[in-house]
């Protein structure tokens, strides 16, 4: 029978009799911040935020609570176009505060990929749900701004007769703002939601239109959005040094030894993946990354100010922590700033993922921050060893939990009425069984028929499409484990593919194939090999618009810099154990999509160094030959002529790439040989991890590709 919600006298009683020292109002209002995050893989782990070992009398009380408050709270704003109140109401606003107009950017005071549900301005003002976008919104006009990714994206779910669709690149936000401000006008932005970066761009684009901007004394958009959440409060709790690899007290004192080799007394850490990092902290307070929201400045000294909210903090935090850790508010923060400001010491920030809130505070105390790189994202980013082998066994288990989702998609997928959301919910429970998993580390974007054109397509209730014969359906999904954070993406054929899709397909493929086997020398950015994996397609006179690959982080953010493979300027060099990801593909506008990703870690070819040379050629139902010797990578550079040592790539993910799909003449004899030994990786690494009917799949789908029906062309 389900508990009914306790009343104040009640909840009190319950509170008393198990030590808490919290009253019934200080619990309502937890609750109402653990119903502002995402629900925790593990339901009742906030409860601990209350008292560290609740009786079932007080669980029971508690759950009930927690009901009635995500009940309460709905589902935050609807993707889909917004009614056009919204943006008469801000304009109505803006108006009686004295402003021509507003930048609303999807962002939060953190600048991340994923922010709280209180933070989706844009997607409350639009019904954008992209993970990137601006709109700017004027007296007579407004206009959204989203990238390659979302150009179909924000046709379906923003409302042409209310925003102008534009794409980033190609008319940028701050040029629209220079041609329609108009002279005298007044562009608000909330500097928390900004980075001095960006702004510099439109403080330009204002004085040409003969306009000012002006920083908002507080968000516009919150004065208006009455159902608008609270912070989110999910428990924030250590992470195991066994998965960390490296004490929090060791990553202070070396970043510590950076900012006194730089001449910098203290940094502002802003970024919630760098946070965590360098505490060895793990939270829950944003969808899909286990990071909290908070703030820290670390000094020369290695000592750390962390600003928290206290009432999410696990009971063992401040042991956790130790002493040179202070805990403090978010609201401590101005205040710290002011302190070290005045103290005419030299402080620093990344100009481009920090406030501008920050800056502009620390400027009015008449102090000094320098623009910095972040100096936590470097050493985060270059994966230790423990990392590294936390993250090859996460991606067995959940390539395991992928092949077993594979084998039950190749037959249910012909049977009638096979969704989308049915599929992905498959696939989410087959990874919920492995050990140290979290939940997903991004939303599970599983695309079939022209939806896969979407290159950041989320089903919904009104787009879930049925996965029909003769079409192509696309999954790029990934788990969270304590050991590591996977990402992986297979195009998969539900009955014969055309020629056209095979074609492009492995067209694709041969740019995955050129990427995972480049070597490289070291110095070498992302930015300088994204052309391997477009150029099967271009000799097609095809592209895809968006990057190749992004860095991953180790049970943090999918998405982490500062290394990135695009198209785009990067001044990062690969370095040994960063781990990006290889995901070209392939996107027919309103037919279909096609993406093959893997995520690759960047590793020194060493001398003594063991690796495996073995091209081949098969001829179906004739003859095969492969010549394989192993090689020993030697100290012959130098002696060679070559003036630097070589970097490549190994493949982490471990899934079948689908055959059906593949023209093998397409492929020369190394591309073959690659895909061949991946795939005979792929089933010795996941056959004894998986059930005899997925086993006996698994040996089908990855056989050499010269063998079998439908391999050539």
């Amino acid at each position: 029978m389900k508990r009914s919600t306790p009343n104040d006298d009640e909840l009190a009683r319950l509170l008393a009799a198990a030590g808490s020292g919290l009253a019934p109002h200080e619990v309502r209002a937890l609750i109402a911040g653990v119903a502002a995050a995402p629900a925790g893989f593990e339901a009742t782990a906030w409860m601990r935020l209350v008292v560290p070992e609740p009786a079932a009398a007080l669980t029971e009380a508690l759950s009930a609570l927690e009901a009635e408050a995500r009940k309460g709270r709905g589902t935050g704003p609807d993707a889909g176009p917004a009614p056009g109140e919204r943006l008469a109401a801000l304009r109505a606003e803006l108006a009686r505060r004295g402003f021509a107009g507003i930048i609303v950017p999807r962002a939060d005071a953190h600048h991340s990929e994923y922010i709280p549900e209180r933070a989706e301005r844009l997607r409350w003002l639009t019904g954008f749900s992209g993970s990137a976008g601006t709109a700017v919104v004027l007296a007579g006009n407004a206009a959204v701004f989203v990238d390659g990714r979302y150009t179909l994206q924000v046709d379906l779910e923003v409302a042409g007769e209310l925003f102008e669709r534009r794409h980033v690149t190609d008319d940028p936000p701050h040029e629209w703002v220079a041609a329609n401000l108009g002279n005298g006008g007044k562009l608000g932005y909330d500097p928390w939601l900004h980075t001095p970066d960006g702004l510099a761009r439109y403080r330009d684009a204002c004085r040409r239109a003969g306009g000012e901007l002006v920083a908002c004394a507080d968000n516009p958009i919150d004065a208006i959005w009455h159902e608008q959440q609270p912070p989110p409060l999910a428990p924030v709790v250590p992470h195991e040094t066994r998965f960390a690899g490296k004490e929090a007290v060791e990553k202070r004192r070396e970043i510590a030894a950076a900012l006194r080799e730089a001449g910098t007394a203290a940094c502002v850490i802003s970024t919630p993946d760098s946070l965590a990092w360098l505490l060895n902290l793990r939270g829950g307070d944003v969808p899909c990354s286990p990071f909290p929201l908070a703030f820290a400045i670390i000094g020369d000294d290695a000592r750390v100010e962390l600003f928290c909210d206290r009432r999410k903090l696990a009971p063992e935090i401040a042991q956790h922590l130790g002493p040179d850790v202070e805990i403090k508010g978010v609201d401590d923060l101005g205040p710290a700033l002011d302190k070290l400001a005045k103290g005419k010491k030299p402080l620093q920030a990344d100009p481009a993922a920090t406030s501008a809130w920050v800056f502009e505070r620390v400027a009015a105390a008449g102090g000094e921050l320098r623009r910095a790189p972040d100096p936590c994202a470097l050493p985060k980013a270059c994966k230790n060893d423990v990392e590294l082998a936390g993250t090859r066994a996460a991606h067995q288990r959940d390539g395991a939990a992928l092949t077993r989702f594979l084998c039950w998609f190749a037959k249910s997928a012909p049977e009638d009425g096979l969704t989308e959301m049915a599929a992905a919910k498959r696939l989410y429970a087959l990874r919920a069984e492995n050990e140290h998993y979290r939940g997903p580390s991004f939303s599970t974007i599983a695309g079939a028929g022209p939806n896969g054109a979407i290159v950041h397509y989320h089903f919904s209730d009104k787009t879930n499409r049925t996965i029909e014969p003769g079409s192509l359906f696309l999954v790029d999904s990934g788990g969270q484990y304590l050991d590591g954070t996977t990402d992986v993406t297979r195009t998969i054929a539900v009955g014969a593919p055309t020629d056209e899709q095979r074609e492009r397909f492995t067209a694709v493929l041969k740019g995955h194939i050129a990427l995972a086997t480049t070597r490289f020398p070291t110095g070498t950015t992302g930015s300088q090999l994204d052309v391997l994996a477009r150029h099967a397609l271009w000799q097609m006179g095809l592209d895809y618009d968006h990057g190749t690959g992004h860095g991953v982080g180790s049970y943090l953010g999918v998405h982490e810099g500062p290394q990135r493979i695009s198209k785009l300027p990067n001044t990062v060099a690969l370095k040994p154990g960063m781990i990006v990801s290889n995901e070209p593909g392939y996107y027919k506008e309103g037919e279909y999509g096609i993406r093959i990703e893997n995520l690759v870690c960047v590793v020194a070819l060493k001398p003594g160094m063991i690796v495996s040379n073995e091209p081949g050629y098969y001829k179906e139902g004739e003859y095969g030959i492969r010549i394989e010797n192993l090689v020993c990578v030697v100290a012959l550079a130098r002696e060679a002529g070559h003036e630097h040592d070589m970097l490549g790539f190994e493949t982490l993910t471990r899934a079948p790439i689908d055959r059906s799909l593949i023209v093998a003449d397409m492929l020369t004899p190394s591309e073959a040989a690659w895909l061949d030994a991946y795939h005979a990786e792929v089933r010795a690494t996941l056959t004894p991890l998986v059930d005899a009917a997925t086993a006996e799949w698994l040996a089908e789908a990855t056989r050499p590709i010269g063998e079998g029906r439908g391999d050539a062309a």
